[in-house]
């Protein structure tokens, strides 16, 4: 049906798509954004609160749209390594930039497919420079057994929550996400962006994926299956891996990853 109305903008259905997520999330629907996945709205973020004088600080490894954003338009990056548990080092990254703009923390974060705990991003949001904000991206949250963190948004703090529709809805090529905050941060990031519109058919997809109350449990099964059985071969092998919960871990390979690449 979707691709059979593609012809035409339906907008319609983003409104429907946003009042779905809103009543199933306890959110008010001015709270709430679709967008075309979630790149987006990290690169627009950037471009919202950062710029030569304010910069993105980060978790390293992680993922690094928000630094090549910023790179664009000479905005400076902070790269802060993770923790030894994988976790981002919310203290560490608050020391790493006098005058930040942004804080981008991916939970889980890829590719080590670890978290960061609810206290920590709490602690961050107490603790950060005031008129920076946090980007927290929650693409693989529905693998994962860590809090979500909608409510924050809810409270009013300094914080956009990214969801996107790419990872256990198996529609990244769909292009389908949805951005969470507080009306006035939301304004900014649509600022930069300006006319914002989402396919038909993957509108009409995120709609039939959110009134399927099976899906997430089913799909999280199967992937902590696969995980359980791949990280298990591995430990049993002496190999070194990430703690992930999500559907990407970081391996230790033991020799120069490119042969292991054309190895798979």
């Amino acid at each position: 049906e979707g691709i059979a109305q593609s012809g035409r903008y339906h907008d319609e259905y983003a409104e429907q798509l946003t009042n779905l997520f809103a009543q199933q999330n306890g959110l008010k629907p001015e709270y709430v954004q679709p967008y075309a996945g979630s790149s987006q709205p990290v690169a627009y973020s950037v471009l919202a609160f950062c710029g030569p004088d304010k910069g993105v600080v980060m978790g390293t490894p992680g993922y690094e749209s928000a630094a090549f954003t910023a790179k664009t338009f000479s905005a400076p990056v902070a790269e802060v390594p993770l923790t030894k548990e994988g976790a981002h080092d919310v203290r560490a990254m608050v020391a790493a930039s006098a005058n930040p703009g942004m804080y981008y923390i991916a939970n889980p974060n890829n590719p080590t497919g670890t978290v960061t705990s609810r206290a920590d991003i709490e602690w961050l949001l107490a603790n950060k420079p005031k008129g920076a904000v946090l980007v927290l991206d929650e693409a693989y949250i529905h693998f994962s057994e860590t809090t979500p963190c909608l409510d924050l948004a809810v409270a009013d703090k300094d914080i956009i929550v990214l969801r996107t529709f790419s990872k256990l809805y198996g529609m990244a090529g769909a292009r389908l996400g949805v951005v969470i905050a507080r009306p006035d941060l939301l304004q900014r990031v649509n600022d930069k962006g300006g006319f914002t519109f989402c396919p038909v058919p993957a509108m009409k997809a995120g709609i039939a994926s959110l009134n399927d109350a099976q899906v997430i449990a089913k799909r999280k099964k199967i992937n902590a299956d696969a995980r359980h059985e791949t990280l298990a071969w591995l430990a049993a092998k002496g190999y070194e891996f990430t703690a992930s919960q999500a559907n990407c871990f970081m391996i230790e390979t033991k020799r120069p990853t490119k042969t292991v690449i054309d190895a798979m």
